[in-house]
């Protein structure tokens, strides 16, 4: 289905991108933000709408020009990757024929995924669409829909860990910080796309109340256990000799200061406590 199917179940999933409000929150509440994400977000919503405006329109009219002569294709294709931050896959130009097993095989993949592709396609008129949905055991075809509403607000899940005997009230605890994801409100964003830090992505889908903590809980307890591969996943380890007797994890709504808080304390953000996700815990338990 690839890109415009993308855009289509955007479209469908959240009143945000049809209404063009969706970069007043995007910005801000991104998975990675990036240095000028602060600054992006702070432009008038005019310009925001525009920015929707014209990604509808790049990815779902565009790709249509990539059939047209040249250079007009070439210029369709530009821009998409432009605003993807996609690189160009070099192609073989060798010009040899392919053998007549591969072509076969080839064709009978091809027609294959044609026909499962019925189901995937349907659903993208139905009524009741599905998003992130397999239509065969095999998960051959999917109807994928990353991202079909945009996150309004952000929550960051902070790790914290402490040497005291016991957890309390005068144990000091020092925050561990991830290499990508917002953590110390001084911190400007780093540029990390198109590199995938898969440990901060799943940090983010934890904070948005992801049901499947299993991977969190194996990370506390190599935290603990001082483990140097996970240790090197993380941009600062505040415990660089032993580890923590104990560890916690708190939730905190975090927003982009605004240029007065800017310039005032010199921070990217203003992060709230909201709870506890994780109360003290030591290997013990």
């Amino acid at each position: 289905m690839g890109e415009p199917a993308h855009r289509l179940i955007k479209i469908r999933g959240g009143a945000e991108w049809r209404d063009l409000t969706a970069l007043d929150y995007h910005h801000e509440t991104q998975p990675m933000p990036n240095p000028v994400s602060w600054f992006a977000h702070r432009l008038p919503t005019g310009v925001h709408r525009l920015e929707v405006l014209g990604n509808h329109v790049v990815q779902l009219g565009v790709p249509i020009f990539l059939f047209a002569p040249q250079p007009v294709a070439s210029i369709a294709a530009t821009l998409i990757i432009v605003t993807r931050l996609f690189f160009p896959t070099l192609a073989d130009s060798s010009g040899a024929g392919a053998p007549i097993w591969f072509i076969v095989v080839v064709l009978t993949v091809t027609a294959l995924l044609v026909v499962l592709s019925y189901w995937p396609a349907r659903n993208l008129v139905a009524r009741r669409q599905l998003m992130n949905a397999s239509f065969n055991r095999h998960h051959l075809v999917n109807a994928y829909g990353a991202f079909g509403t945009v996150t309004k607000r952000r929550r960051e899940v902070v790790v914290e860990g402490t040497s005291a005997s016991e957890p309390d009230a005068g144990a000091l605890w020092r925050e561990y910080e991830f290499t990508g994801k917002p953590g110390d409100p001084m911190r400007m964003p780093r540029q990390f796309a198109p590199y995938h830090l898969r440990l901060d992505w799943q940090m983010w889908f934890l904070a948005l109340g992801s049901a499947d903590t299993s991977w969190f809980q194996r990370l506390l307890l190599r935290l603990l256990e001082h483990d140097r591969a996970t240790l090197r996943l993380l941009r600062v380890n505040p415990f660089p000799d032993a580890p923590p007797r104990w560890l916690r994890a708190r939730v905190y709504d975090y927003r982009f200061t605004t240029w007065a808080e800017r310039k005032e304390s010199g921070a990217w953000w203003v992060r709230t406590e909201v709870g506890l996700l994780v109360p003290p815990v030591s290997l013990r338990d």
